[in-house]
Parts: structure tokens; sequence; C-alpha cells
């Protein structure tokens, strides 16, 4: 008993990936457009018929002519269906086995696989996709620091404008006046402690040491006149530091004439041995 021969049936290969566009959607298109063509077919003969009919009538006004026309119209739509189906039933099966079929044996290249090499070993595949995770972790790395950074810019841009506020409402000071507060700003830390020193005030003894009447402050003790220099020296600074001299109750000559330097030095050196 023979064996019955078995054909392998190799399955037709369609690419339409490299036409763009599917094949049997434009075979159908193709089908669909035929049929359009013979309902347009049939509503033409249907009106030539029915102008026909109207003629025939007037003549043979005893002529049945519904029937007729409809069984004649009916054979001529079937007819033209039957044979449009058959001609394109034909038409796709030889377009899918011939026009859009590939054959085994085609080197057929993709345009974005040109160049590519198919035969890579698993393990050179696995090298390459964690490579790839690598790469897209950089990518990822780069995003954030970039956020970060625009956030920083952005934090700095802020504190430019603050520090920039702070400066206008400074600049009523002139140059000449800080060179004059750098000169005081030596001194501070003695005139701290020198002050620091001092005994404490006694509020009972406030009316023990003002002037009599018709004297001057550094005419009555020791006290008055220590108090009275100090202001004097007080003033001389901040007239100084103003670009001028101002002296209050006695003028420059004055005070030249009454105290010097070195004696408010002598002065406030003696007041510190009896305290």
């Amino acid at each position: 008993m023979a064996q019955p021969s078995t054909s392998r049936v190799t399955p037709t290969v369609l690419v339409p990936e490299l036409l763009s566009f599917s094949p049997h959607f434009l075979l159908d298109d193709t089908i669909n457009i035929a049929n359009d063509g013979v309902g347009r077919a049939v509503d033409a003969m249907e009106d030539f018929l029915n102008r026909w009919a109207e003629t025939r009538l007037q003549k043979e006004p005893d002529w049945d002519a519904d029937k007729e026309l409809e069984q004649g119209l009916v054979s001529f739509q079937t007819l033209l269906e039957f044979h449009t189906d058959i001609a394109f039933d034909f038409f796709e099966a030889w377009s899918l086995r011939n026009i859009f079929a590939v054959h085994p044996d085609l080197p057929l290249v993709a345009p974005h696989h040109a160049g590519l090499n198919f035969d890579q070993l698993p393990e050179r595949e696995a090298e390459l996709l964690a490579e790839v995770d690598e790469l897209w972790r950089k990518i990822e790395n780069q995003k954030h620091l970039k956020r970060l950074l625009t956030r920083a810019a952005r934090a700095s841009q802020r504190h430019a404008k603050q520090a920039q506020t702070r400066l206008d409402r400074l600049s009523f000071i002139q140059p000449e006046q800080l060179r004059g507060l750098h000169v005081l700003a030596k001194d501070v830390d003695t005139l701290y402690m020198n002050v620091s020193g001092l005994p404490p005030l006694d509020p009972t003894d406030m009316d023990a040491h003002l002037p009599e009447p018709g004297k001057r402050e550094w005419e009555v003790g020791k006290a008055g006149y220590l108090s009275w220099a100090s202001a004097q020296l007080i003033e001389n600074a901040k007239g100084a530091a103003a670009g001028g001299s101002v002296l209050g109750g006695a003028s420059a000559e004055e005070v030249s004439a009454v105290i010097s330097k070195e004696d408010v030095a002598a002065a406030v050196h003696a007041l510190g041995k009896e305290s």
C-alpha cells in the first residue's frame, strides 16, 4: 500500500513594512471601486430603460413595463456582479502570489536593517542590552542634574535680587563716611573695655556733679572736667568723620588752649587708679 505523498506548502511572505501599506487593504479598495462601478452601471441602465419604457407605453398602452424592466435589471446586475467577483478573485490571488510575494531565496534587507549583523550570540546581545540600560541610566541622571541646576540657578537669581535690594538700601552711605566708620571701628573694642571698667553710676550723685551757676562744666572738679573732656572728644570725632570740626559751647581755639589729648589720657589714667 503506497503511502500518500505529502507536499510542503510554503506560505506566502508579505512585507507591508517595506511597502508602507497593507497589500490586502489595497486589493480590497480596488475591488470596492470595481463594485461601485457596477452599481453605477446598473443605475444608468435603469434610467435608460425607464425612458425607453415611457416612449414604448405611448405607442403600446397595454404593454406591462414593470415586470419586464425589473427582471431585466436583476439579470443585468447579477451578470455583472458574477463576472466581477470571478475576475477580481483571480486578480487578488494572482497579486498575492506574484506582485506582493517575497521568494525565500531573495536576499531582502529592510533599510533600517542595513549593515546589521543578526548572527550575534546571546551573550553579545545581553551585553548590548546592558549597555543600552546603562546609557538610559546616564540619560536619566543627566535629566535629574539638569533639573537640579535649573532650580539652583533660579535660587541664585533670587538671592542676587535680594542682595541688590539690600545694596540699594545702603547706597546712601558715601565712601568718605565708610572710611570714617572704619577708623572708629578700630577703637570700638578699646572704648568698650574702658567703659566696662568704669564703676556703676549712682543716681543719687547725679545732682552733686552738676556745675554751679555761673561756672562752666570743666571748671567744677575732676568729674566735671572729665565729663566735659569726653564730650568734646566725641564731638571732635563726629566732626572729623563728617569732614569738619564741631565743638559745643567753646571754639576750637579754646579747647586747644585748655585741653590736649595727653591731658585727657592722663586724666583717664588717674581716674582709673582712684576707682
